[in-house]
């Protein structure tokens, strides 16, 4: 059985939009011949785990769902955890909504435990009004993550934490966030896979997000440029990935794999790397 394995980041990792990144497939692929544990996760709240494995599917990715962890799995967990059979008002879509009925959580429109807040593209100043009462009554203010933007294809739009920073300007309430880089959904996923903090190989394109939460769990760290994140960038940060390949595609490399299942580096399998 395998003693290593990975959480991967999608948008920027495995696909840009529509397109997949030349090479996530074949990793994948190699992943799932050799049976090592990996889970994707994502910060979109708005799909089911199943709606995503089947985007992955459609796109030449066979996974099941139970490859799939998204910040909404996570925030219904943490929720149900902290009151079990509570109530939510919810800014939110689909996946949101799933999770938490999952959960043993019922929606409600007024006198809510907490207020939840995901990615939505529905939501009006009405419902903003609504939370804001809710919240200065006493509801928890939790955000499913803090991405203030989200890519799509016609370009970007405000994200959760947008939204989440209105109410917390408004209400003077701060939220609690679970999706990466909370360490919250990073434990989570790792426990899913059945997996030490030592065995765990975090691989994402955005440092404030996957290799933040990485690096504050102790995972190794992958850096992929394929994102949102340039080599350049990386003297922005006081913190480091392990590892910075150029795409996932390098990890099909034997070498390039050994080396970083091993958590050692050597200049002539990594000369295209850079290490912290």
């Amino acid at each position: 059985m395998s003693t290593f394995g990975f959480l991967i980041d999608m948008d920027g990792v495995i696909y840009r939009g529509k397109q997949l990144i030349p090479g996530a497939d074949q990793f994948v692929g190699m992943l799932l011949e050799r049976e090592i544990p990996f889970a994707f996760l994502t910060n979109n709240s708005q799909r089911t785990r199943r709606d995503v494995a089947c985007k992955l599917e459609r796109m030449g990715i066979p996974v099941s769902e139970n490859h799939i962890f998204t910040c909404a799995m996570a925030t219904a967990r943490f929720v149900a955890e902290q009151k079990p059979g509570g109530t939510a008002f919810v800014i939110g879509e689909g996946g949101l909504l799933h999770a938490l009925h999952r959960n043993g959580y019922a929606i409600v429109d007024e006198d809510p435990d907490y207020v939840i807040v995901g990615e939505g593209r529905t939501f009006n100043m009405e419902i903003v009004e609504a939370a804001v009462r809710m919240i200065l009554r006493g509801a928890k203010l939790i955000a499913t993550n803090l991405d203030p933007n989200c890519p799509t294809a016609a370009g970007t739009r405000p994200g959760c934490g947008a939204i989440v920073a209105m109410l917390e300007s408004a209400t003077g309430r701060k939220a609690f966030s679970v999706g990466k880089p909370s360490p919250v959904m990073m434990r989570a996923a790792r426990k899913e896979l059945g997996l030490s903090s030592a065995e765990t190989i975090m691989v994402g394109d955005t440092m404030e997000t996957d290799i933040l939460g990485g690096v504050a769990m102790s995972y190794r760290t992958v850096l992929v440029l394929t994102g949102s994140t340039a080599r350049t960038d990386l003297d922005l940060f006081a913190y480091r990935p392990d590892y910075v390949l150029d795409s996932i595609a390098d990890l099909c490399q034997e070498d390039v794999l050994r080396a970083i299942v091993s958590n050692k580096v050597r200049e002539e399998a990594l000369a295209h790397t850079v290490v912290a």
